[in-house]
């Protein structure tokens, strides 16, 4: 519904301005509506182009709007329709509050004529809200003493909308109690509550009252109050018991701290005055011990254990009292009902801590005495040994048990005995009780050490050091005590004339051998031992075991030369090697041993210096001296050779020898060589030329002296080897030298292509005749070992003043050899 308000003559106006064509600045009246409040978005407001006097397409043309400021535009143009419509939903009470009128203003603004026309608005008012209490629930509390007429204030409901359709009156629900009566201020009405009778707390504590608001609209919306009226009380009422007497029956057995029974007393009044507490009678005896009473819950329970045996009834008098101090009184009479609360007590009258494995069955250990202090059924007591052990219990006289053995005890197969003894009584359920008591069975020596083995191997590398352990031997002695301390000890024995205590001791605590020297390998190689285990029983028991104890060997002995052997007086032997020799010509033959065994023992030869390189060769096994070319006449006369041995130990051990050899056909050659020998521009001291020229000459002198006895002593060896073969089996006589094995079992003889060598030395020769036989021959040790040199010189060649010595090697089965050393 729209009502619109026309210029004065406006649309006459506006239509002459158009016909006459003349522009209108500004309007010269207003335009007003009214619509109703919360209509939709687009709801109809006015026809904006009939009441401006314009087609509705003109409203686009001729530029049509709303000019507002400041506020949000509740209103907007339809420009296909040229209405003024809603641009949202409009709230009244939120643009105008209580006012009595709401208007909205704005103006139209036409453009091209520049044109602007006020529009007024009123926003009319609906019943769109109902009475509103600010709170739903009220409470107001009065005296239960409290007069009749006394009013009291209530809250006011408040309507936001006016007129007829804001709050119009209150109305109080039916009750018997309050009435409800309104007062004005300033056009607000406000309500009473009016008390028309007494209260009572006691009857009715809490009165719930309905207040109700309407307004005038249509249709009538109206608001709810809940008032809650509680009526506070006054003392006038004392706590009074559920009953006069409390009957209880307790078992003694209850524990302390059990609730026997609630006491209740109540107070009509409230608060304060209904606060009820309890208190017992403090009356002499001893109550207060056994009972406590919970002042606030009523709650009475046990401080102390019952004892039916004791005390069998209780009479426990109490009072309860409320805040202000009136109070009333009750009994609780308790009767204490016996039940089967006490277990048997058992009693160690006399106990013996330990007894000898030894003893007998039947021998007594303990005495015993039960007790339950339950009568009838509940102190019939029974008791028995736990679990399976060798003891019984034997009645006595009145409550008293013995506890005896019942078979031999043995302390090795158990040394200690836990006995249990469990004492049940008769009642129900049935009670028990344990008693533990520990048992010693002492030992007596009837077992000897014994060892886990019946014999022992231990291992001791040579050159120990002294004081070294070896082993270790531990024996075991099931007895306790002296019974089982175990003493070790060697048995008296010898071993290469010395005891055995010399080489080896023990610990007599702790079975740990230790070596009292530095056993050497190649002295001996084991010794057997003999452990004696002793306890220190009485009398003492012992077993023996066996220990043998091997020395291993180990790389301590320098190999040893044995072939070629130097002389006393440090000369160096010549060996001699003719120039027609072939490749491979064996010229000597290096010979070691060594004393220690196993690899420490494998030797090996090999050529460490040589003074004409690539000429000879060392057989790596058999030390066998051999050319590798044949012998040329630039050769030198004399050839050094240093040889070392060395064996696989580890570390390996290594000795030297030096070889010298000389290269020559025949004697007179190496006689002439050694004639036309000059002095080695490398000598240290050019004197010794003169020495050497007269020691060719002493030898030149010599040997002719030399050849008739070789002569000689050849034809006698002959003559002795004639006669040794035709006794059956004569060895043919060569010169030889020894190898010796590890074991000095066997002796090898080998027989060189030469035994002459002449050593032209700048200081000394060396002088072997040769040998023409040939022949390779096996000795044994002791054949070696008879072998003796003879001075020749003692017999042939004694001359006074002559440092000159001749030396001839003579064996069993080889010739001799002549060696003449110049010094």
């Amino acid at each position: 519904m729209t009502n619109f308000l026309k210029f004065r003559n406006g649309r006459r106006l506006a239509l002459l301005c158009a016909l006459l064509g003349t522009l209108c600045e500004t309007g010269s009246g207003q335009i007003r509506y009214s619509v109703p409040e919360e209509l939709r978005k687009g709801s109809f407001v006015g026809n904006i182009a009939k009441d401006l006097g314009l087609e509705t397409w003109e409203l686009a043309e001729r530029g049509v709007r709303i000019v507002s400021r400041g506020r949000t535009q509740l209103f907007s143009l339809n420009p296909r329709s040229g209405s003024l419509v809603t641009a949202g939903r409009i709230d009244r009470e939120e643009l105008c509050a209580q006012s009595a009128r709401c208007l909205v203003k704005f103006n139209i603004l036409v453009e091209d004529k520049l044109k602007i026309f006020e529009v007024e608005i009123e926003i009319k008012d609906i019943n769109d809200n109902a009475p509103n209490f600010l709170t739903e629930e009220l409470e107001i509390k009065i005296g239960e003493l409290t007069v009749p007429g006394t009013r009291f204030p209530l809250k006011a409901a408040f309507d936001p909308d006016v007129g007829t359709n804001s709050l119009q009156n209150y109305k109080l629900g039916p009750n018997d109690y309050f009435s409800l009566a309104v007062t004005s201020v300033s056009g607000a009405k406000y309500p009473e509550l009016v008390l028309e009778r007494a209260l009572d707390r006691e009857k009715k504590e809490v009165h719930q009252l309905v207040l109700g608001a309407s307004d005038g609209g249509d249709p009538v919306h109206s608001g709810t109050l809940y008032i809650q009226v509680v009526v506070l009380d006054a003392n006038d009422n004392p706590p009074v018991f559920t009953q006069p007497e409390y009957h209880v029956s307790v078992q003694e057995n209850v524990p302390v701290g059990t609730r026997l029974v609630t006491v209740n007393a109540t107070d009509l009044d409230e608060g304060f005055n209904a606060q009820v507490s309890y208190i017992l009678d403090k009356m002499p005896g001893k109550i207060n011990q056994v009972f406590d009473l919970n002042s606030v819950t009523g709650d009475i329970s046990i401080l102390k254990s019952l004892d039916y045996e004791d005390t069998m009834f209780y009479e426990i008098k109490i009072e309860a009292q409320d805040g202000p101090g009136l109070l009333s009184r009750a009994k609780v009479l308790v009767t204490v009902l016996d039940v089967n609360d006490n277990a048997p007590e058992v009693t160690i009258t006399s106990l013996t801590g330990s007894v000898p494995e030894e003893a007998t069955a039947g021998r007594e250990i303990a005495l015993i005495n039960v007790h339950d202090r339950d009568s009838g059924q509940n102190g019939q007591v029974t008791v028995f040994v736990l679990g399976n052990l060798p003891f019984n219990l034997e009645k006595s006289i009145d409550q008293y048990y013995r506890l005896v053995t019942a078979r031999s005890l043995d302390h090795e197969q158990m040394s200690e005995y836990n006995i249990s003894l469990r004492a049940t009584d008769g009642g129900s359920p049935p009670l028990s009780t344990e008693t533990h008591i520990t048992l010693h069975v002492s030992d007596i020596n009837d077992n000897p050490p014994t060892f886990p083995h019946s014999s022992y191997s231990a291992y001791i590398p040579e050159n120990n050091p002294i004081g070294a352990s070896i082993f270790s031997v531990t024996a075991e002695d099931p007895d306790s005590g002296d019974n089982a301390h175990i003493i070790y000890a060697l048995t008296d024995d010898t071993l290469q004339g010395a005891p055995v205590s010399s080489y080896v001791s023990i610990n007599s605590n702790t079975g740990i051998l230790y070596a009292l020297r530095s056993f050497d390998y190649e002295q001996f190689r084991d010794l057997q031992l003999l452990v004696t285990a002793s306890d220190s029983g009485d009398p003492p028991l012992s077993s023996n075991v066996s220990l043998s104890l091997f020395v291993m060997d180990q790389n301590d002995n320098v190999p040893e030369i044995l072939y070629p052997t130097l002389p006393t007086d440090g000369s160096t032997g010549v060996e001699l090697a003719p120039r027609s020799a072939e490749p491979g010509y064996l010229v000597t033959k290096v010979v070691a041993v060594d004393r220690d065994s196993g690899q420490n023992a494998w030797l090996s030869y090999r050529l460490l210096k040589a003074s004409e390189p690539g000429l000879f060769a060392v057989g790596l096994h058999t030390g066998e001296v051999r050319t590798v070319r044949a012998l040329l006449d630039r050769d030198a006369l004399k050839q050094s050779l240093v040889v070392v041995v060395q064996d696989h130990g580890q570390p390996p051990l290594s000795a030297t020898v030096t070889l010298t050899v000389a290269v020559a056909d025949s004697i007179p050659d190496v006689l002439a060589d050694l004639g036309n020998v000059k002095p080695s521009t490398d000598l240290e001291d050019s004197g010794l030329t003169l020495y050497l020229v007269v020691a060719v000459a002493a030898v030149s002198c010599v040997f002719l002296v030399f050849v008739i006895i070789l002569l000689a002593l050849r034809l006698r060896h002959w003559h002795k080897s004639r006669l040794l073969q035709a006794a059956g089996g004569g060895l043919v006589g060569v010169s030889a030298s020894h190898f010796v094995g590890v074991d000095g079992v066997r002796a090898f003889l080998q027989t060189y292509s030469h035994e002459v060598s002449l050593t032209a030395d700048s200081r000394k020769s060396h002088l072997i005749f040769p040998q023409p036989n040939y022949a390779d021959t096996l000795i044994s040790q002791e054949s070696c070992e008879k072998s003796e040199p003879l001075l020749v010189s003692q017999d042939l060649l004694e001359t006074k003043g002559d440092s000159n010595l001749l030396q001839i090697n003579k064996s069993y089965q080889n010739p001799f050899s002549l060696e003449r050393i110049f010094s």
